[in-house]
């Protein structure tokens, strides 16, 4: 995206002590263009906040009727320390710095109730597998 074809606007901004963080509404204007990436608000939210793009979680933006202009979230960790411990394991596996579950939900749902049907240690074994 070329620089100055968007404008971020942030408003009700607050700084919340308890998670670490200052929390915002990021409005994106963005005329005849197509809606800007994540990327792109994450880096000019870091130029804006004087941080870097890791420490900021961008999401739930929605473009409005007709185009123009996108508003969503954005959460600013005062580290990545306070970001692994308070953001959710989905929005940290976005940002790469989580692991994504292994297998399907049908494998993991099969494995549970294969395991409710044994006591104790053998749990484990159920659960590694036996087809």
């Amino acid at each position: 995206m070329s620089e100055g074809a968007a404008t971020i606007r942030t408003r009700k901004f607050m700084t919340n002590r308890l998670l670490c963080r200052k929390q915002m509404v990021v409005d994106v204007l963005h005329p005849g263009k197509a809606t800007v990436p994540k990327t792109d608000v994450r880096e000019k939210l870091a130029r804006l906040y004087k941080t870097t793009p890791d420490v900021i979680f961008c999401f739930g933006f929605r473009t409005q009727f007709g185009g123009g202009k996108t508003t969503g979230f954005a959460l600013v960790y005062d580290s990545l320390d306070f970001a692994k411990k308070f953001e959710p394991k989905y929005r940290l596996v976005r940002h790469g710095l989580g692991d994504k579950p292994k297998g399907g939900r049908k494998q993991r749902k099969e494995r549970k109730n294969r395991q409710k049907k044994v006591r104790g240690t053998k749990k484990a074994k159920v659960g590694s597998g036996k087809k």
